[in-house]
C-alpha cells in the first residue's frame, strides 16, 4: 500500500469514528500518558482550560495543577485507570465516560494501595479535540477492572441533529437540578430521587461500589443518615439538548442541625423531550 493510500485509510478509518469512540479513545490516551510519563503531566494535557477538578470544592484545574506541582521524590506514583462505561450526545460535542481506578505510591510496587470509580465530562474543543470539564470520582476497598480495554462499538444515529439554544437549555437544566434540590428536602432524598433519576441511574457514594440502576440507588440512599441540602452551583449542556451535567456542593445535618458532612457533587442528566432525569450522580465529602 502506498503512502498516500495508508494516509486516505487511516482518515476513512477517524472519519468513521462515532463521538463515543473519539471520547473512549482520547481517555485511553489520556490513561496511557500517566503510565508512560506521569499523572501530573497527563491531567495537564488533556484538561480543558475552565476544566474543573474538586478540591474541597471546584476549582479550576489547570491553575490547581500549576499551583500543586509533583513534588520532588525518589519514587514514581502511579494512578491508572480505564473506562467501562459512557454516553455521547447526539452533536457529538459533549458526552461522559466512568470506569474503576488504583493507585501505588510507587508503580513498582506489587499491589494498589487504594481504588475508585471515576466519573469524567467530555467536550470537544474548537480545534476538535477532546478535553475533560469535569473530572470527580470516589474511593472504595474493591479492585474491579475489565481484563480488556473497552471499545464501544460503531453505532451511528441516523437522527437528524436538531440544535437547541445552549443557554436556554443550561437554565432549564439548573432549574432541575434546584427543583430535586427541593424536593430532597421537601419529600426526602429517596423519593425525590426514584422521581428524578433514568432507570439506569448510577449512584457513586464514596466507601461502595457504585450503584447501577435506580432501585439498586435508591437503595443506597435510603441509608443516607440526616438530611441533605444540595445547593446547585453551575453546569453546561450538549448543543442537542440531549446531555448535560450539574454541579454544586452539599450539606448533611442530624436531627440536632448539626452539619455531619459537607462536600462536592456532579450530575449527568439526559434529556428527554421536554425534561431531564439523572444517569450519574456522584458526591465526594470534603477533606
Amino acid at each position: 500500500m502506498t503512502k498516500a493510500l495508508t494516509l486516505a485509510f487511516l482518515m476513512c478509518f477517524a472519519q468513521a469514528q462515532t463521538p463515543l469512540q473519539e471520547m473512549v479513545q482520547t481517555e485511553h490516551a489520556f490513561a496511557r500518558m500517566a503510565l508512560e510519563k506521569n499523572t501530573h503531566d497527563a491531567f495537564m494535557a488533556y484538561i480543558a482550560d475552565d476544566g474543573l477538578l474538586f478540591r474541597n470544592g471546584a476549582v479550576n484545574g489547570k491553575k490547581w495543577m500549576l499551583d500543586h506541582p509533583s513534588p520532588p521524590s525518589d519514587k514514581r506514583p502511579l494512578l491508572a485507570w480505564q473506562p467501562i462505561l459512557g454516553m455521547a450526545a447526539a452533536s457529538g460535542d459533549f458526552g461522559f465516560t466512568t470506569g474503576p481506578w488504583q493507585s501505588k505510591p510507587d508503580i513498582n510496587d506489587e499491589k494498589p494501595s487504594a481504588y475508585g470509580h471515576f466519573v469524567t465530562v467530555w467536550k470537544k474543543q474548537p480545534d476538535g479535540s477532546w478535553k475533560f470539564v469535569v473530572d470527580l470520582g470516589i474511593s472504595h476497598p474493591e479492585a474491579v477492572g475489565p481484563a480488556k480495554l473497552w471499545q464501544p462499538e460503531s453505532k451511528k444515529s441516523d437522527a437528524k441533529l436538531k440544535e437547541v439554544d445552549v443557554a436556554a437549555a443550561r437554565n432549564d437544566l439548573l432549574a432541575e437540578d434546584r427543583a430535586y434540590a427541593h424536593a430532597s428536602l421537601k419529600d426526602g432524598l429517596v423519593k425525590a430521587f426514584n422521581s428524578y433519576a433514568s432507570p439506569e441511574a448510577r449512584l457513586y457514594r464514596n466507601g461502595s461500589l457504585p450503584a447501577h440502576d435506580r432501585a439498586t440507588s435508591a437503595a443506597a440512599l435510603a441509608s443516607t443518615k440526616g438530611q441533605v441540602a444540595w445547593t446547585p452551583i453551575a453546569g453546561d449542556v450538549a448543543r442537542s439538548g440531549d446531555l448535560g451535567y450539574t454541579h454544586g456542593t452539599y450539606e448533611i445535618t442530624d436531627a440536632a442541625k448539626k452539619v455531619t458532612e459537607r462536600g462536592s457533587y456532579v450530575r449527568i442528566w439526559r434529556g428527554f423531550g421536554d425534561h431531564w432525569r439523572i444517569v450519574v450522580d456522584v458526591t465526594n465529602a470534603n477533606q
